[in-house]
């Protein structure tokens, strides 16, 4: 099992392309004065042939040794970094967990990767900011900047920007309100503003058919991961159960059948923003380790009921209680642990599996010529 482990990481870290030689020195030299920034380059090694690219990694003899289980949760400790405090910690946190990637992050230059962890920044960042209002059904946005229809979605107001509407519409300290979404679709926000915010500057172009689209018709659900989104991991070739990267969008699925049938108890859409930790859109103050989101998700079972008109509800007093006595037992936690950080059954099976998914999710390409974002229009 270690020889298939070391196989993989040997196949991980960070891939950038050049179209020639002058390319890939470029991208060696710019990899490595960002990495001297951070105060990590002495554990790096680059690796680059005549096929115009070069792999970034950690050097064997370093730091990679210590994660051949690609567990990147520790990495704040391990590293002593304050990423919540300091945006060169959490720059220097992203660049360290792609860097143990057990496959590898590939871009087709130096300035998408730059990009790319940027929008990461900005992902995570907004992420913390975001919070909702808790309704499983009902939906809200501020009606200065969206509208709503059937067919088109939440659509921006004529003469509102994109950035300010998806900031008003999911960051409270700006109107003084929360308005009720899904997490799911207010995970599609977060990222659609890390990358508009790095458009701003990076590509206008693309930023202003952003604004035109929204104008126009939202982009939703699995056109949204078509269009803006990056998987890695598969069902297949899982990712490692403790692998993350700051910026991820993940799910956490729910185990347990009955459960979830209740309309927002299929699962969970969580960031990781990094030191351990997953958002919690309704609480943020409070965001999730690992270990109390898998416990949360799993006394969900103990909180359905069935109300007068026959439907299943949650009851989240119930959860909460159930939580708070687990965490105090010890023994009760690491049972419930290892039934829950496992990796999870396929669609439509509720069998063995725990709540870790195969994959995670980051946004695509997005500078002027690589740019492989292809919006639909109206």
């Amino acid at each position: 099992m270690l020889d298939e482990v070391k196989m993989q990481q040997n196949a991980g870290g960070i891939l950038i392309h050049g179209k020639d030689k002058s390319d890939v020195d470029f991208a060696c030299r710019a990899f490595f004065q960002l990495a001297s920034s951070l105060g990590i380059s002495q554990f790096l090694q680059a690796e680059n042939d005549a096929a115009f690219h070069v792999k970034f990694c950690l050097h064997p003899h370093g730091y990679r040794q210590h994660y051949e289980i690609f567990d990147t949760m520790q990495l704040c400790d391990d590293f002593n970094l304050s990423p919540s405090d300091n945006p060169a910690d959490l720059e220097k946190e992203i660049l360290l967990a792609m860097l143990l990637a057990p496959v590898s992050f590939t871009f087709p230059n130096y300035t998408e990767f730059a990009a790319s962890v940027k929008i990461r920044m900005n992902i995570v960042e907004a992420a913390r900011r975001t919070a909702l209002a808790f309704h499983t059904s009902k939906i809200e946005r501020p009606t200065d900047y969206w509208t709503y229809s059937e067919n088109k979605g939440f659509t921006v107001l004529p003469g509102k920007k994109l950035i300010e509407a998806l900031i008003c519409a999911s960051q409270p300290e700006v109107t003084g309100a929360r308005y009720a979404f899904s997490c799911y679709r207010a995970t599609e926000y977060v990222i659609l503003l890390g990358i508009a915010q790095e458009l701003a500057t990076r590509n206008p172009e693309l930023l202003n058919q952003l604004q035109r689209q929204w104008e126009s018709r939202a982009i939703m659900s699995r056109q949204f991961h078509e269009v803006f989104l990056n998987e890695f991991g598969s069902m297949d070739e899982p990712l490692p159960p403790k692998y993350y990267v700051p910026g991820d969008r993940l799910w956490f699925r729910n185990p347990d059948e009955r459960s979830a049938e209740v309309t927002g108890y299929e699962g969970s859409w969580v960031f990781y923003i990094g030191n351990g930790l997953f958002t919690n859109f309704w609480e943020r103050d409070q965001p999730f380790t690992l270990a109390a989101k898998c416990i949360e998700i799993y006394h969900w079972r103990f909180g359905v009921y069935q109300d007068a008109d026959g439907n299943l509800q949650m009851d989240e007093n119930i959860v909460k209680q159930r939580v708070q006595a687990t965490l105090q037992d010890p023994a009760e936690t690491e049972r419930i642990l290892d039934l829950m950080i496992r990796l999870r059954d396929p669609q439509d099976v509720y069998a063995d599996g725990g709540c870790i998914d195969a994959s995670r999710e980051y946004p695509r390409c997005v500078c002027p010529g690589t740019a492989d974002m292809v919006l639909p229009g109206q």
